[in-house]
């Protein structure tokens, strides 16, 4: 089998520092923010992740593409990701699952990679400065000149990109995953809880979770206000993961704070979700340096510990919630951030991580059965 020939890339940073190494996917050029994400596996779900929009992901694991890629691991549509950063490409899959290769994918989806450069030098170059700008450039651009456009490419603070991977439009989810994990919560028997979903960037498997757990979703865009969330009659609303800077999204903090002020119904919030419920009844949130972005983060209090997939780069700051209406029920056990909140007085809560586990652990998986106890409660 003949392999792709690939073009000269390089990886530049905004601090000037240069990474040489090769193209895969799209050759083209395209600005971002450097994360990294330390995962083992679920490359394909990462890419997918609407969270990542605006982003340009350098993967710690050192090769990539081994399994392929294949319709059922999507988390949504097509990638929101600017540009995908590896140590290694493998080229031809190997995997009974597998549709198509990694590469050829990335081509389809004009997503720009790079790969062959040190991901170690990297990685570590941005835990000790932070996350930064950069640009990844396959196309024959002279590093001088990008190194020009890209001091002008505007910081993640301050960014609603929630608004720009969320649904235009409502739409039901009542599928449920095939993997057997899923199947066996379904209760097909019992009468499903209606559930209004705020979509910021949701991803598919957290649809999936819902549905697994006896739920029936109507998803609405993330500008959606009081009335229309009403008039689905809701049993519960869910406030979903998404990118961007949290605080910028304020339609979402206004619908909220609303919810919180004047309605009793459960509300559950992941990741960008949680933070707008923090910030909903005046809390803050903060840019973490390097975010936490990986499979295996240890969250919990009190002795109990849940291994959590994690993709965020903002935190709620914990002396800012105010203590009457929340409680930080678990912490971040890596550097103490708030990873989930509840409210004391009424039934809602929040978690920082990803407990739909895609990819990831199931750890956390009782949070989705939490939800709709709340939701029970109410019947």
């Amino acid at each position: 089998m003949n392999l792709p020939l690939q073009k000269p890339a390089f990886l530049l940073l905004a601090d000037g520092t240069l990474f040489e190494g090769q193209s895969f996917g799209h050759v083209g050029t395209v600005f971002g923010e450097v994360v990294f994400n330390t995962g083992m596996t679920g490359y394909q779900e990462v890419i997918t992740d609407p969270s990542y929009a605006g982003q340009l992901v350098a993967f710690t694991y050192p090769e990539l593409g081994n399994t392929g890629v294949n319709p059922q691991d999507q988390e949504a549509i097509s990638p929101s990701l600017k540009g995908v950063i590896a140590r290694q490409i493998t080229f031809v899959p190997s995997n009974w699952r597998a549709t198509n290769s990694l590469d050829q994918w990335l081509l389809k989806n004009k997503v720009v990679g790079i790969f062959g450069i040190d991901t170690r030098a990297l990685v570590r170059h941005l835990r000790e400065l932070g996350a930064m700008n950069g640009v990844i450039s396959s196309d024959g651009t002279p590093p001088k000149q990008l190194l020009k456009e890209l001091v002008k490419i505007p910081l993640m603070e301050g960014l609603n990109l929630a608004e720009k991977v969320s649904t235009k439009f409502p739409y039901k989810w009542q599928e449920v995953c095939s993997v057997e994990f899923d199947q066996r919560l379904k209760n097909k028997n019992a009468k499903p809880y209606k559930v209004v979903a705020i979509d910021f960037g949701i991803k598919k498997s957290i649809l999936d979770r819902l549905v697994a757990h006896g739920c029936e979703v109507e998803v609405l865009p993330a500008d959606s206000d009081l009335e229309l969330v009403l008039n689905s009659d809701p049993e519960g609303v869910f406030l979903s993961n998404g990118p961007g800077d949290p605080a910028a999204v304020t339609s979402g903090i206004d619908l909220a704070q609303k919810l919180v002020q004047k309605i009793d119904l459960p509300l559950f919030g992941i990741c960008l979700g949680h933070q707008i419920l923090g910030l909903a009844i005046g809390g803050r949130t903060f840019k973490l340096p390097y975010g936490h972005r990986g499979l295996n983060h240890p969250c919990g209090t009190s002795g109990k510990v849940e291994i959590t997939s994690q993709n965020h780069g903002f935190a709620l700051d914990a002396d800012s919630l105010p203590e009457e209406i929340v409680s930080v029920t678990h912490l971040n056990l890596n550097d103490r951030t708030v990873a989930a909140i509840s409210f004391r007085d009424r039934p809602i809560f929040g978690v920082q991580y990803h407990p739909e586990a895609s990819p990831g652990p199931h750890d956390a998986d009782h949070h989705f059965a939490k939800f709709v106890a709340l939701m029970e409660k109410r019947r």
